[in-house]
This record gives C-alpha cells, sequence and structure tokens, in this order.
C-alpha cells in the first residue's frame, strides 16, 4: 500500500510509516493542484493538514485511494461527499491538539482583557502608556462557551480554574452531561445575554457559518468580548466588525479568519482586535501528537481495516472489530443471500438485531449487511464508507431495531428485505464464537454454512425429489459437498440448500429447473 504525506508533518509521524509493513511512502509537499491530480491515482492513502486541498477533481482522479487522513481537526479543505461518494474513508486527529487550542483561546482571552500586545507595541516605540492601556480582571466574569467537545470542554475546566463563572451552549449534548461535569447548559440566547466573555468552539457547518452575525450580537452585553479559535466564517466578519465601531463589542481575539490569510482585512485596522496567524494547535507538543495519530490511523485502516475517528464511517477499532467479526461476516452474506433471491428493486431493508449483543456498537454490522446487498449489483466497489450513500441514491429505506426476543437462540439477525409486491426473510446466527449460520429462509428453517457455491432449491415435498436433484447433478459429475433440507410446516414444499464442489453452470441450472418435483433454482457463490 502506497502512502502520500503532502504537507509538512511532524517526523514522528513519518518514522511510523516508513517502520509500517506493508505501507510505501512518498513525502511531497507543496504540489500544486495539477499536480497533486496527475499522482493520486498511485496512492491509497493521503496524509493532509491544511495546505492541501482535497477537492471533488482530485478525489475523481484517485482510482486507488482508500483513506485521506488530516493531522487537525478542520476538515473544511476535503470534500466530505465526493470521498464518501467514491468510499474514501476521510479521518481526522481530534485529541492531537485538543489541550494546544483550548490553551491558545485562554491565552488569547488573558491577552485581549489586558492589552498585552499593545503594552508590548508601544513599549518598544519608547512610550510608557499604563493609563490608557487599563484592563480588566476575568475574576467572577461569565465566560460563554459555545461547543463542549473536546476543546470546549477544556477551556471552559481552564476557565474555572480561573475563578470565572462558565456557563455552556451546545445542543449536540445533553444539559445532564454539561451539568455533571460542573457547568451550566444554557441556550445560545442565554449565554448572549449573559456573558462578559464568549469563545466559540464548534465545526464550521451549514449551520455554524455566520453564527455570530448582526442580530446576534444585538443580544449580548454592551462591551462583550469575543475569542474565536475555531474556524473562520463562524463569526461575520463585517458584522463583528461595525459591532466593535459601535463600542457594543469592546474587543474581538481572533486565530481565524474567513479567508486566510486574511489580507487586508478591516478588523487587523481596529486596535480593539488582536489576531494570530491560526496557531491555535502550532506547538511541538500537538505536531507531534497529530502527527503520530494520524499516521497511525492511515496504517490501522490500510492493513488492518481499522476504522479509528472517521467522520464518514462508524469507528471501528481492533478491540471493537475482533467482537464484531462474526457478526460483519454473517450479515455480509446474509445481505447477498437476499440479492440473488431478489425480486425486482429493493424498496426498504429492515435489520432486527435481537438476543444478546453484549452492548456491542451495531454500525458497522448494518453496514456490513447493506454493503452485502450492493456489492452484487452495483457497478463500482461498495465498502463501509459508501455503502448508505449509494443505497440511498438507489431509493432503499434502512431500519434497524433491537430486540430481546431471539427464538431460543443467544444472538439473531433478521433481515427483511421489501420489494414492490413481495418480501424476503433471512435470518442467522453465531453457533459458538464465530460459527456463522443461516437457520431460516421466509418460512423455511434449515442450518446453512454461509460459504462456497451454493444452490437453493424450492421442490416438492414427495419422494424422489431429492434423489432427482442428486442424480442430474450426478451426471454432470458435480458433487455434492453438503446439503440442507428445510421444510414448510404449513405447505407441501421444500427448500434445499446445496453446496456443490463446482459451480452449477447455467445449462445443469436448466436441467433442474424441467425437473417435475423441482419450482426453482438459484446459484450463487459467498
Amino acid at each position: 500500500m502506497k502512502v502520500l504525506v503532502s504537507d509538512k508533518m511532524g517526523e514522528a509521524g513519518l518514522e511510523i510509516f516508513r517502520n509500517a509493513e506493508g505501507i510505501e511512502l512518498d513525502v511531497k509537499t507543496g504540489l500544486k493542484p495539477e499536480e497533486l491530480k496527475a499522482i493520486i491515482g498511485n496512492y491509497h492513502g493521503l496524509a493532509i493538514r491544511s495546505a492541501t486541498k482535497v477537492t471533488k477533481e482530485i478525489i475523481d482522479a484517485a482510482t486507488n485511494l482508500k483513506v485521506v487522513g488530516r493531522a487537525g481537526i478542520g476538515l473544511d479543505n476535503v470534500d466530505i461527499p465526493a470521498a464518501t461518494q467514491k468510499g474514501i474513508a476521510v479521518m481526522n486527529t481530534p485529541g492531537g491538539n485538543t489541550v494546544t487550542t483550548a490553551e491558545h483561546a485562554i491565552a488569547m482571552m488573558m491577552s485581549l482583557t489586558r492589552n498585552i500586545p499593545k503594552g508590548t507595541a508601544t513599549l518598544k516605540q519608547g512610550l510608557w502608556e499604563k493609563k490608557s492601556l487599563e484592563g480588566r480582571e476575568l475574576f467572577n466574569k461569565v465566560l460563554g462557551v459555545i461547543g463542549f467537545g473536546n476543546i470546549g470542554s477544556i477551556v471552559a475546566s481552564l476557565a474555572q480554574g480561573l475563578k470565572m463563572q462558565v456557563i455552556i451552549a451546545d445542543p449536540n449534548v445533553t444539559p445532564e452531561r454539561i451539568q455533571k461535569a460542573g457547568f451550566e447548559s444554557v441556550s445560545l440566547e442565554d449565554l448572549y445575554r449573559r456573558s462578559d466573555y464568549i469563545t466559540i468552539h464548534v465545526p464550521k457547518l451549514e449551520a455554524t457559518t455566520n453564527l455570530l452575525n448582526k442580530k446576534t450580537f444585538a443580544m449580548m452585553k454592551d462591551g462583550v468580548m469575543i475569542i474565536n479559535c475555531a474556524r473562520g466564517g463562524i463569526i461575520n466578519e463585517e458584522d463583528l466588525y461595525e459591532a466593535i465601531v459601535s463600542k457594543k463589542v469592546a474587543g474581538a481575539a481572533l486565530d481565524v479568519f474567513a479567508k486566510e490569510p486574511p489580507g487586508d482585512n478591516p478588523l487587523l485596522t481596529l486596535d480593539q482586535v488582536i489576531a494570530t496567524p491560526h496557531l491555535g494547535a502550532s506547538t511541538a507538543e500537538a505536531q507531534t501528537n497529530v502527527a503520530v495519530a494520524v499516521a497511525n490511523q492511515i496504517v490501522a485502516y490500510l492493513t488492518q481495516n481499522t476504522v479509528i475517528n472517521a467522520v464518514n464511517v462508524p469507528s471501528v477499532t481492533g478491540e471493537l472489530l475482533k467482537k464484531l467479526q462474526p457478526y460483519l461476516y454473517l450479515a455480509e452474506r446474509i445481505g447477498t443471500m437476499h440479492t440473488f433471491m431478489s425480486d425486482g428493486p429493493i424498496k426498504e431493508i429492515n435489520i432486527e438485531y435481537a438476543g444478546n449483543f453484549l452492548d456491542l456498537d451495531l454500525k458497522p454490522v448494518t453496514l456490513a449487511a447493506v454493503r452485502g446487498i450492493l456489492t452484487p449489483i452495483a457497478n463500482y466497489e461498495v465498502n463501509s464508507v459508501n455503502a448508505m450513500i449509494m443505497a440511498k441514491d438507489m431509493g432503499m429505506k434502512i431500519s434497524e431495531i433491537n430486540s430481546q426476543e431471539s427464538d431460543h437462540y443467544i444472538n439473531l439477525i433478521r433481515m427483511t428485505v421489501v420489494y414492490e409486491n413481495k418480501t424476503n426473510l433471512i435470518a442467522g446466527t453465531i453457533f459458538g464464537k464465530d460459527d456463522a449460520r443461516i437457520i431460516r429462509i421466509n418460512k423455511f428453517r434449515l442450518e446453512v454454512i454461509p460459504e462456497g457455491y451454493l444452490s437453493l432449491i424450492h421442490n416438492k415435498d414427495v419422494p424422489g425429489a431429492i434423489g432427482s436433484i442428486g442424480t442430474c447433478l450426478g451426471n454432470h459429475n458435480i458433487n455434492i459437498g453438503r446439503m440442507m433440507v428445510g421444510r414448510e410446516d404449513d405447505g407441501d414444499r421444500n427448500i434445499i440448500f446445496i453446496r456443490t464442489d463446482t459451480p452449477v453452470s447455467e445449462e445443469v441450472s436448466e436441467e433442474l429447473r424441467n425437473l417435475d418435483k423441482v419450482h426453482s433454482i438459484i446459484n450463487f457463490s459467498l
């Protein structure tokens, strides 16, 4: 597997790539877009920071790419929908620079409050402007933290150590979790009204673009101070400029801008604004941490299929993967069987996990099931990254439920596929640690090992039916390795599952269909 590192990265991370078995590393930084496009088809992994732009054009040219890893948190330089569509996992390293970025936010807040940049500049000019540089205390002031993720939670804790009153607004985190951490959970509107300082720690999304704007500034206290070490564009910069000029906002500390470098940004003309060139994660420790993290994640994905910190596919660590492996195997084969038994376009896929799954995260199992359904019919590679989006594009509705009732089995996966005028049900279980079995197909109960060359035959439940099938196969020198019979409880049909040593050709299948006691035959391999 070949990996390209296209941005400057810590040497510790590069060494991990160099020492990983099965990984070949190329380091080519400063590539122009057309240069990256010309070579990206040679690589299975791409490690980046913020300089490389992984656009749809680059992704379309990435014929072998399996994973993009960002040494850092932000992924606004990666076209995630395009990568997902093509089955490319996109990862970041959210834990590598959280402390560094949180510390920078606190440093910016203190520098803004005590006029440290201006004090330094005027002193170096030979001035002594003590009176004009009078600051504030942070003690007992209200800090509003927008976003209680990895960084926001550390900022809140550090501010609490400074004896500030910390309030948190995050619609994606329950008030109970925030309260348990020792902070007050509030709405955004309440945060705007009460805060002496507001610090932002959310990603830049459609919902957070221009989150702070003319309307929200009007809700805030007079003299509020704003800190942004998250992403440019979350604050409307024109509205912030007007709020500072009008003295609604007393000052702003900005590490990020909507356009970087910001060029002739009016905010930089204001004495009330202090700024740094996106230094939130720029410490030696942080750069080593994220380089090591992204290298380990890319190597684990390419060599072990272990997913860590992916934003477009559920994470599956090596330990979880080991526990899930039997269920992944079973679910994918159930899905593939459904496709071969299909009766027209699929409208719904309903998956039920019944019994004891030991509180495992079963999202990867659902992905495996959908992947199994799509792989035989898709025009290009289906994997855990693009399976769901492909199913949606094909008009399939997917649902999953958990229940305790498992028909006397410790665990059971029931998958029901709905077509226009028909529904098929296949159920399977795991015997022991990892022995997968199909134990039900619609009304028929049986026990099938889902592997090898298989034929599913519907036949009349009368004497001689099985014998005629065996004779036909024997006449064509097709050896039966295993045969399982399922009987319809309230009907006159059987199903026979036959595993053969060699495939059953279409010519032999047609001869079987013409037997008096055979209704139908489907051949497939798992």
